[in-house]
Protein backbone atom coordinates (compact mmCIF):
# COMPACT_ATOMS: atom_id res chain seq x y z
CA UNK A 1 0.00 0.00 0.00
CA UNK A 2 0.98 3.37 -1.26
CA UNK A 3 2.25 5.87 2.11
CA UNK A 4 3.06 9.07 0.38
CA UNK A 5 5.19 11.70 2.64
CA UNK A 6 5.51 15.30 2.60
CA UNK A 7 8.50 16.80 2.05
CA UNK A 8 9.42 17.66 5.43
CA UNK A 9 8.54 14.19 6.89
CA UNK A 10 11.04 12.47 4.10
CA UNK A 11 13.50 14.94 5.53
CA UNK A 12 13.15 14.29 9.20
CA UNK A 13 13.37 10.51 8.25
CA UNK A 14 16.02 10.54 6.55
CA UNK A 15 18.41 13.15 8.62
CA UNK A 16 17.36 11.55 11.89
CA UNK A 17 16.83 8.07 10.89
CA UNK A 18 17.77 6.18 14.37
CA UNK A 19 16.58 9.31 16.47
CA UNK A 20 20.50 10.98 17.38
CA UNK A 21 18.82 14.20 17.81
CA UNK A 22 17.35 13.11 21.13
CA UNK A 23 20.85 12.68 22.34
CA UNK A 24 21.76 16.03 21.96
CA UNK A 25 21.29 19.42 24.21
CA UNK A 26 19.21 22.21 24.08
CA UNK A 27 22.30 24.36 23.27
CA UNK A 28 23.55 21.82 20.38
CA UNK A 29 19.75 22.10 19.03
CA UNK A 30 19.67 25.69 19.21
CA UNK A 31 23.09 26.32 17.29
CA UNK A 32 22.19 23.91 14.92
CA UNK A 33 18.86 25.58 13.85
CA UNK A 34 20.64 28.74 13.71
CA UNK A 35 23.55 27.84 11.87
CA UNK A 36 20.50 25.83 9.58
CA UNK A 37 18.21 28.80 9.07
CA UNK A 38 21.09 31.04 7.59
CA UNK A 39 22.26 28.49 5.36
CA UNK A 40 18.84 27.60 4.13
CA UNK A 41 18.16 31.62 3.47
CA UNK A 42 21.64 33.28 2.41
CA UNK A 43 23.88 30.08 0.94
CA UNK A 44 21.86 27.40 -0.07
CA UNK A 45 19.39 29.41 -2.91
CA UNK A 46 22.79 30.97 -4.13
CA UNK A 47 25.26 28.31 -4.29
CA UNK A 48 24.69 26.93 -7.51
CA UNK A 49 26.05 30.30 -8.67
CA UNK A 50 28.64 30.95 -6.91
CA UNK A 51 30.09 27.54 -7.79
CA UNK A 52 29.44 27.95 -10.85
CA UNK A 53 31.26 31.85 -11.16
CA UNK A 54 34.28 30.22 -8.88
CA UNK A 55 34.08 32.84 -6.59
CA UNK A 56 33.61 32.55 -2.74
CA UNK A 57 31.04 35.21 -1.42
CA UNK A 58 32.29 37.76 0.79
CA UNK A 59 29.19 39.64 1.72
CA UNK A 60 28.72 36.80 4.15
CA UNK A 61 31.88 36.89 6.49
CA UNK A 62 30.46 39.44 8.74
CA UNK A 63 27.53 37.45 9.27
CA UNK A 64 29.51 34.45 9.80
CA UNK A 65 31.73 36.49 12.13
CA UNK A 66 28.56 37.00 14.00
CA UNK A 67 26.92 33.63 14.09
CA UNK A 68 30.47 32.74 15.80
CA UNK A 69 31.71 30.02 13.65
CA UNK A 70 34.92 31.59 13.53
CA UNK A 71 37.17 29.13 16.38
CA UNK A 72 34.13 28.67 18.32
CA UNK A 73 35.69 26.37 20.44
CA UNK A 74 38.19 28.33 21.21
CA UNK A 75 38.39 30.51 25.08
CA UNK A 76 35.90 34.10 25.02
CA UNK A 77 38.81 35.75 26.29
CA UNK A 78 40.36 35.35 22.78
CA UNK A 79 36.73 35.53 20.74
CA UNK A 80 35.70 32.76 21.08
CA UNK A 81 32.31 31.14 22.21
CA UNK A 82 33.86 28.26 24.15
CA UNK A 83 31.37 25.60 23.06
CA UNK A 84 31.59 21.79 22.97
CA UNK A 85 33.21 20.24 20.37
CA UNK A 86 30.28 18.34 19.83
CA UNK A 87 28.59 22.00 19.18
CA UNK A 88 31.32 23.01 16.79
CA UNK A 89 30.52 19.81 14.71
CA UNK A 90 26.93 20.64 14.18
CA UNK A 91 27.99 24.25 13.51
CA UNK A 92 30.45 22.44 10.22
CA UNK A 93 27.71 19.66 9.42
CA UNK A 94 25.35 23.01 8.77
CA UNK A 95 27.68 25.06 6.62
CA UNK A 96 28.60 22.21 4.51
CA UNK A 97 24.72 21.57 3.69
CA UNK A 98 25.50 24.67 1.76
CA UNK A 99 28.42 23.94 0.17
CA UNK A 100 32.04 22.17 0.96
CA UNK A 101 33.76 25.75 0.07
CA UNK A 102 31.53 27.66 3.06
CA UNK A 103 32.72 25.28 5.44
CA UNK A 104 36.31 24.75 4.13
CA UNK A 105 36.45 29.07 4.91
CA UNK A 106 35.30 28.07 8.14
CA UNK A 107 37.26 25.71 9.38
CA UNK A 108 40.74 27.19 7.76
CA UNK A 109 39.64 30.10 9.53
CA UNK A 110 39.42 28.63 12.69
CA UNK A 111 40.67 25.16 12.55
CA UNK A 112 44.30 26.17 11.02
CA UNK A 113 44.81 29.64 11.37
CA UNK A 114 43.15 30.66 14.55
CA UNK A 115 44.44 27.61 16.11
CA UNK A 116 47.91 27.58 15.31
CA UNK A 117 47.83 30.97 16.93
CA UNK A 118 46.23 29.87 20.07
CA UNK A 119 48.02 26.91 20.42
CA UNK A 120 51.63 28.20 19.32
CA UNK A 121 51.51 31.69 19.37
CA UNK A 122 52.78 34.47 22.06
CA UNK A 123 49.91 36.05 24.39
CA UNK A 124 50.49 39.24 22.68
CA UNK A 125 49.78 37.97 19.26
CA UNK A 126 46.47 35.92 20.77
CA UNK A 127 45.19 39.07 21.97
CA UNK A 128 46.32 40.94 18.60
CA UNK A 129 45.06 38.75 15.96
CA UNK A 130 42.36 36.02 17.40
CA UNK A 131 39.23 38.33 18.81
CA UNK A 132 39.34 40.25 15.35
CA UNK A 133 39.82 37.11 13.16
CA UNK A 134 36.74 35.63 15.74
CA UNK A 135 34.74 38.57 14.18
CA UNK A 136 35.95 38.08 10.85
CA UNK A 137 37.53 41.08 10.71
CA UNK A 138 41.18 39.49 9.89
CA UNK A 139 41.38 36.34 7.18
CA UNK A 140 43.83 33.90 7.99
CA UNK A 141 44.94 30.85 5.72
CA UNK A 142 47.42 28.30 6.63
CA UNK A 143 50.29 28.18 4.09
CA UNK A 144 51.41 24.15 4.30
CA UNK A 145 51.15 22.41 1.20
CA UNK A 146 53.62 23.26 -1.63
CA UNK A 147 53.70 22.45 -5.30
CA UNK A 148 56.38 19.09 -4.75
CA UNK A 149 54.77 18.57 -1.11
CA UNK A 150 51.58 17.04 -0.58
CA UNK A 151 51.03 14.14 1.39
CA UNK A 152 54.93 14.46 2.62
CA UNK A 153 54.47 17.89 4.36
CA UNK A 154 58.12 16.93 6.03
CA UNK A 155 59.66 17.34 2.30
CA UNK A 156 58.79 20.88 2.33
CA UNK A 157 61.23 23.21 -0.05
CA UNK A 158 60.19 27.02 1.79
CA UNK A 159 62.95 27.71 4.26
CA UNK A 160 63.54 30.71 6.54
CA UNK A 161 66.86 32.57 7.80
CA UNK A 162 67.51 34.78 10.68
CA UNK A 163 68.66 38.04 9.67
CA UNK A 164 69.20 40.53 12.48
CA UNK A 165 65.95 41.24 14.03
CA UNK A 166 63.78 39.35 11.43
CA UNK A 167 63.42 36.32 9.51
CA UNK A 168 63.60 35.84 5.98
CA UNK A 169 61.39 33.48 4.55
CA UNK A 170 61.55 32.35 0.59
CA UNK A 171 59.69 29.73 -0.79
CA UNK A 172 56.07 28.72 -2.77
CA UNK A 173 52.70 27.05 -1.05
CA UNK A 174 49.78 25.59 -3.13
CA UNK A 175 46.37 24.46 -2.56
CA UNK A 176 45.65 27.28 0.16
CA UNK A 177 42.15 28.04 1.21
CA UNK A 178 41.83 31.44 1.64
CA UNK A 179 44.95 32.72 0.40
CA UNK A 180 44.28 35.76 -2.29
CA UNK A 181 41.85 36.95 0.44
CA UNK A 182 43.55 36.57 3.56
CA UNK A 183 45.29 39.11 5.88
CA UNK A 184 47.47 36.75 7.32
CA UNK A 185 49.31 33.98 6.55
CA UNK A 186 49.97 31.05 8.85
CA UNK A 187 53.59 30.14 7.01
CA UNK A 188 55.76 27.07 7.91
CA UNK A 189 59.02 26.91 6.63
CA UNK A 190 62.41 25.02 7.61
CA UNK A 191 65.09 26.99 9.33
CA UNK A 192 68.73 26.48 8.95
CA UNK A 193 68.82 23.66 11.21
CA UNK A 194 65.77 21.75 9.59
CA UNK A 195 63.47 22.67 12.35
CA UNK A 196 59.96 23.63 10.94
CA UNK A 197 59.11 26.64 12.12
CA UNK A 198 55.76 28.41 11.75
CA UNK A 199 54.87 32.19 11.13
CA UNK A 200 52.09 34.83 10.73
CA UNK A 201 52.58 36.85 8.09
CA UNK A 202 50.85 39.87 7.32
CA UNK A 203 50.02 39.15 3.40
CA UNK A 204 51.17 43.14 2.43
CA UNK A 205 54.32 42.10 3.31
CA UNK A 206 57.16 43.28 0.69
CA UNK A 207 57.86 39.95 -1.08
CA UNK A 208 54.73 38.03 -0.08
CA UNK A 209 52.07 37.73 -3.44
CA UNK A 210 48.96 34.94 -3.67
CA UNK A 211 47.40 33.93 -6.45
CA UNK A 212 43.87 32.33 -6.91
CA UNK A 213 44.28 28.82 -8.74
CA UNK A 214 41.28 29.34 -11.64
CA UNK A 215 41.13 26.22 -13.37
CA UNK A 216 39.07 23.88 -10.55
CA UNK A 217 36.50 21.95 -11.76
CA UNK A 218 35.87 20.90 -7.65
CA UNK A 219 35.29 23.47 -4.39
CA UNK A 220 34.72 26.87 -7.24
CA UNK A 221 32.93 28.58 -4.36
CA UNK A 222 36.28 27.98 -2.40
CA UNK A 223 38.94 31.17 -2.38
CA UNK A 224 41.64 28.45 -3.24
CA UNK A 225 45.24 30.03 -4.12
CA UNK A 226 48.80 29.59 -4.61
CA UNK A 227 51.56 31.79 -2.30
CA UNK A 228 55.27 33.23 -3.33
CA UNK A 229 57.65 34.51 -0.89
CA UNK A 230 60.24 36.35 -1.90
CA UNK A 231 62.52 37.00 0.79
CA UNK A 232 59.48 37.72 2.84
CA UNK A 233 61.01 40.08 5.66
CA UNK A 234 58.96 39.91 8.88
CA UNK A 235 60.20 40.63 12.80
CA UNK A 236 61.13 38.08 15.04
CA UNK A 237 58.00 38.86 17.18
CA UNK A 238 55.94 37.59 14.32
CA UNK A 239 57.12 33.91 15.18
CA UNK A 240 55.10 31.20 16.75
CA UNK A 241 57.58 30.68 19.96
CA UNK A 242 56.22 27.27 21.04
CA UNK A 243 55.71 25.84 17.11
CA UNK A 244 58.99 23.40 16.76
CA UNK A 245 59.02 20.61 14.22
CA UNK A 246 56.41 19.08 12.07
CA UNK A 247 53.92 18.24 14.93
CA UNK A 248 52.98 21.65 15.08
CA UNK A 249 51.12 22.10 11.91
CA UNK A 250 49.92 18.44 12.03
CA UNK A 251 48.11 19.35 15.67
CA UNK A 252 46.35 21.74 13.96
CA UNK A 253 44.92 19.75 11.10
CA UNK A 254 43.72 17.09 13.52
CA UNK A 255 41.46 20.09 14.20
CA UNK A 256 40.39 20.72 10.93
CA UNK A 257 40.14 17.29 10.01
CA UNK A 258 37.44 17.13 13.36
CA UNK A 259 35.60 19.12 11.40
CA UNK A 260 35.73 17.71 7.83
CA UNK A 261 34.28 14.66 9.70
CA UNK A 262 30.74 16.57 10.98
CA UNK A 263 31.34 18.83 7.69
CA UNK A 264 31.04 15.68 5.09
CA UNK A 265 27.34 14.89 6.74
CA UNK A 266 26.05 18.20 5.95
CA UNK A 267 27.09 17.43 2.19
CA UNK A 268 25.65 13.72 2.52
CA UNK A 269 22.51 14.70 3.91
CA UNK A 270 21.81 17.52 1.35
CA UNK A 271 22.76 14.88 -1.32
CA UNK A 272 20.06 11.95 0.33
CA UNK A 273 17.44 14.49 1.00
CA UNK A 274 17.02 15.87 -2.64
CA UNK A 275 17.03 12.61 -4.63
CA UNK A 276 14.25 11.31 -2.28
CA UNK A 277 12.24 14.43 -2.51
CA UNK A 278 12.59 13.58 -6.21
CA UNK A 279 12.04 10.05 -6.34
CA UNK A 280 8.87 10.77 -4.95
CA UNK A 281 7.51 13.09 -7.92
CA UNK A 282 9.74 12.01 -10.69
CA UNK A 283 7.29 10.38 -12.91
CA UNK A 284 8.78 7.32 -15.01
CA UNK A 285 6.88 4.78 -17.18
CA UNK A 286 3.71 6.43 -14.94
CA UNK A 287 4.50 5.99 -11.73
CA UNK A 288 7.20 7.51 -9.36
CA UNK A 289 10.80 6.03 -9.31
CA UNK A 290 10.53 6.16 -6.04
CA UNK A 291 8.30 2.44 -6.71
CA UNK A 292 11.31 1.00 -8.53
CA UNK A 293 12.98 -1.51 -6.42
CA UNK A 294 16.78 -0.28 -7.71
CA UNK A 295 16.01 3.14 -6.35
CA UNK A 296 15.24 2.14 -3.22
CA UNK A 297 18.11 -0.22 -2.80
CA UNK A 298 20.09 2.90 -3.62
CA UNK A 299 18.42 5.04 -1.16
CA UNK A 300 19.24 2.53 1.22
CA UNK A 301 22.47 2.07 0.47
CA UNK A 302 22.88 6.51 1.03
CA UNK A 303 20.55 5.74 4.20
CA UNK A 304 22.75 3.24 5.97
CA UNK A 305 26.46 5.36 5.03
CA UNK A 306 24.64 8.69 6.44
CA UNK A 307 23.78 7.05 10.06
CA UNK A 308 27.38 5.66 10.06
CA UNK A 309 29.14 9.03 9.38
CA UNK A 310 26.48 10.02 11.92
CA UNK A 311 26.74 8.08 14.47
CA UNK A 312 30.97 7.57 14.12
CA UNK A 313 31.12 11.92 14.33
CA UNK A 314 29.48 11.58 17.36
CA UNK A 315 31.11 9.63 19.16
CA UNK A 316 34.53 11.71 18.28
CA UNK A 317 32.85 14.26 19.45
CA UNK A 318 32.88 12.58 22.54
CA UNK A 319 35.96 11.00 22.67
CA UNK A 320 37.00 15.05 22.18
CA UNK A 321 35.03 16.32 25.70
CA UNK A 322 36.63 13.57 27.34
CA UNK A 323 40.37 14.65 26.86
CA UNK A 324 40.58 11.39 25.27
CA UNK A 325 40.48 11.94 21.32
CA UNK A 326 43.35 10.56 19.52
CA UNK A 327 44.95 11.86 16.06
CA UNK A 328 44.65 8.53 14.68
CA UNK A 329 40.93 8.17 15.67
CA UNK A 330 40.07 11.27 13.82
CA UNK A 331 42.18 10.14 10.71
CA UNK A 332 39.77 7.11 10.44
CA UNK A 333 37.00 8.86 10.87
CA UNK A 334 38.09 11.64 8.56
CA UNK A 335 38.82 8.75 5.93
CA UNK A 336 35.36 7.12 6.74
CA UNK A 337 33.44 9.81 6.32
CA UNK A 338 34.97 11.76 3.66
CA UNK A 339 34.68 8.66 1.10
CA UNK A 340 31.26 7.66 2.38
CA UNK A 341 30.27 11.47 1.67
CA UNK A 342 31.31 11.04 -1.64
CA UNK A 343 29.79 7.58 -2.51
CA UNK A 344 26.62 9.36 -1.53
CA UNK A 345 27.19 12.51 -3.55
CA UNK A 346 28.02 9.99 -6.47
CA UNK A 347 24.15 8.30 -6.38
CA UNK A 348 22.51 11.36 -5.71
CA UNK A 349 23.83 12.26 -8.44
CA UNK A 350 22.67 9.34 -10.71
CA UNK A 351 19.39 9.26 -9.38
CA UNK A 352 19.19 12.75 -10.58
CA UNK A 353 19.42 11.47 -13.84
CA UNK A 354 19.58 14.27 -16.56
CA UNK A 355 18.80 16.92 -13.79
CA UNK A 356 21.71 15.43 -11.62
CA UNK A 357 24.56 17.39 -13.95
CA UNK A 358 22.66 20.94 -13.23
CA UNK A 359 23.74 23.17 -10.35
CA UNK A 360 20.12 24.13 -10.40
CA UNK A 361 20.22 20.70 -7.93
CA UNK A 362 23.02 20.38 -5.56
CA UNK A 363 24.26 16.63 -6.29
CA UNK A 364 26.61 17.39 -8.60
CA UNK A 365 27.94 20.42 -6.62
CA UNK A 366 28.25 18.30 -3.53
CA UNK A 367 30.27 15.41 -5.63
CA UNK A 368 32.54 17.61 -7.28
CA UNK A 369 33.59 19.52 -4.04
CA UNK A 370 33.56 15.98 -2.42
CA UNK A 371 36.14 14.57 -4.57
CA UNK A 372 38.63 17.81 -3.06
CA UNK A 373 37.41 17.12 0.66
CA UNK A 374 38.25 13.15 0.10
CA UNK A 375 41.76 14.00 -0.87
CA UNK A 376 42.58 16.85 1.03
CA UNK A 377 44.11 17.40 4.19
CA UNK A 378 45.30 13.61 3.81
CA UNK A 379 43.93 11.27 1.26
CA UNK A 380 42.13 7.90 1.66
CA UNK A 381 44.96 6.07 1.76
CA UNK A 382 47.31 8.42 3.55
CA UNK A 383 45.04 8.41 6.37
CA UNK A 384 44.81 4.11 6.06
CA UNK A 385 48.64 3.91 6.70
CA UNK A 386 48.18 6.64 9.62
CA UNK A 387 45.11 4.29 11.43
CA UNK A 388 47.26 0.59 9.83
CA UNK A 389 50.65 2.37 12.10
CA UNK A 390 47.88 2.94 15.22
CA UNK A 391 46.66 -0.42 15.26
CA UNK A 392 49.84 -2.31 14.54
CA UNK A 393 51.98 -0.57 15.81
CA UNK A 394 54.42 -0.63 12.14
CA UNK A 395 55.22 2.48 9.85
CA UNK A 396 54.03 1.77 6.07
CA UNK A 397 55.05 5.02 4.98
Amino acid sequence: MAMKMTEAEITEKIEDFFQVSSLWTDEERDVQHMIRQFVDEHVKPYAGQWWQQGEFPRELIPELGHLGVFGPNLPEAYGGSGVSPLVYGLMMQELERGDSGLRSFASVQGALAMYAIYRYGSEEQRRTYLPAMARGEIIGCFGLTEPDAGSDPGSMLTRCREDGDAYVISGAKRWITNGHIADVAIVWAKDEAGAVRGFIVPTETQGFSARPIKTKASMRMSATSELYLDDVRVGKDMRLPHAEGLGAPLSCLTQARYGIVWGTIGAAMDCLVECARYATTRIAFGQPIATKQLVQERVVDMQTRLLNMQLMARQLGILYQSGQLAYTQVSLAKRHNARAALEVGRMARELLGGNGISTDYAAIRHMANLETVDTYEGTYEIHTLIVGRGILGQSAF
